[in-house]
């Protein structure tokens, strides 16, 4: 099967090429604005027509977009996660044999969500912010395409190949400098929210599943399980042998559910998402909400995010196999053995 890949470079991208690549049955191809990918176009810039030849030399049988932008500017985050979806989907439809699309969608597009309960893909959509504005809108143009279309709402990515700027990348940062400083605090964010963390191996998985499946419509992607923030930095926190303590101050993380980058070229670093950028760690772009002089306006109000993953349990056939520990254990390792 011919498969075209956007956004190889991402946190998530990285790990779907890996996958991809693993498939015998698989023929690869990256398009994307780096000198690495096999077809260089920037969907931001180019035009429909321009990609339609492009996908009629390539001539895929599934396409999966896991393009995007994460933070940076409103217009940014508007032709990154909606006018370059859009150029997808028009150049999808003028091929002469219209492939498939899986999209990677984010969590954040629900919004602020009912706590204690698992939302649902039948959920009204209520995003608060740019991000997930514009994440909704690149799905609603995917649903109204007609295309042969699925999209992964994909919720807290964590584990290897985090971000320095997620806030997993950043807690192992700071205990590996206070293992070496021999510190005795290391200080974060507020961590009392709950989040639906899945580790980027599984979410890889999950659409590799998509894009051999009939599913259509929108699959959530997540663990199922809400985990206090504070809990899983502490198994994070044995895993690094750290005995200080974490000191969170008075501030909340910003929290799109999904990492990401500049559109078919992501940071290496949803980017992700980790899953979970922090205000002001992301070399190049200006954190949601924040003006561009420093100022920063409040971020996303979400307290509590939890999967109803029935529906791709049902028509993926996708489970998480990796847990939340082994998935944090390895962001250590990573970090400990960087050099």
């Amino acid at each position: 099967m011919r498969v075209l890949l956007l956004g190889a470079d991402g946190f998530i991208g990285r790990r779907v090429t890996d996958r991809l690549l693993m498939d015998q049955e698989l023929q690869v191809t990256v398009l994307g604005r780096r000198d690495s990918a096999d077809i260089r176009f920037d969907l931001t810039t180019g035009s429909p027509g321009a990609l339609a030849r492009f996908l009629d030399a390539v001539a895929p049988q599934v396409v999966i977009n896991c393009a995007g932008a994460t933070y940076g500017s409103s217009r940014t985050l508007i032709r990154s996660n909606t006018l370059a979806v859009a150029t997808v989907c028009e150049a999808i439809r003028r091929s002469r044999e219209p492939a498939r699309l899986v999209h990677v969608g984010s969590a954040a597009e629900y919004g602020p969500v009912p706590g204690g309960v698992p939302v649902s893909e039948q959920a009204e959509p209520r995003p608060v912010g740019p991000y997930g504005v514009s994440k909704l809108a690149g799905t609603e143009l995917v649903l109204a395409s007609g295309l042969d279309a699925a999209v992964l709402r994909v919720f807290d990515v964590v584990g290897p190949g985090a971000p320095t700027a997620s806030l997993f990348g950043r807690l192992a940062e700071g205990l590996r400098r206070a293992l070496e400083r021999d510190e005795h605090q290391v200080r974060m964010p507020d961590l009392s929210g709950y989040r639906d963390f899945v580790d980027v191996r599984d979410v890889a998985r999950a659409i590799q599943a998509a894009a051999v499946s009939a599913a259509t419509g929108v699959v959530n992607i997540g663990s199922g399980h809400a985990v206090r923030a504070r809990d899983a930095a502490q198994l994070l926190v044995r895993a690094s042998g750290f005995e200080g303590s974490i000191v969170e101050e008075n501030r909340q993380v910003l929290l799109p559910a999904q990492v990401g980058g500049p559109v078919g070229d992501h940071l290496p670093g949803h980017h992700h998402p980790p899953g979970q950028y922090l205000p002001g760690h992301l070399p190049g772009h200006r954190p949601e909400g924040q003006r561009p002089e420093g100022r920063a306006v409040p971020g996303e109000p979400v307290p509590w995010r939890q999967a109803d993953v029935r529906t791709a349990r049902d028509r993926l056939g996708w489970r998480t196999q990796v847990p939340l520990e082994e998935s944090l254990g390895d962001v250590w390792l990573e970090t400990a053995c960087r050099v």
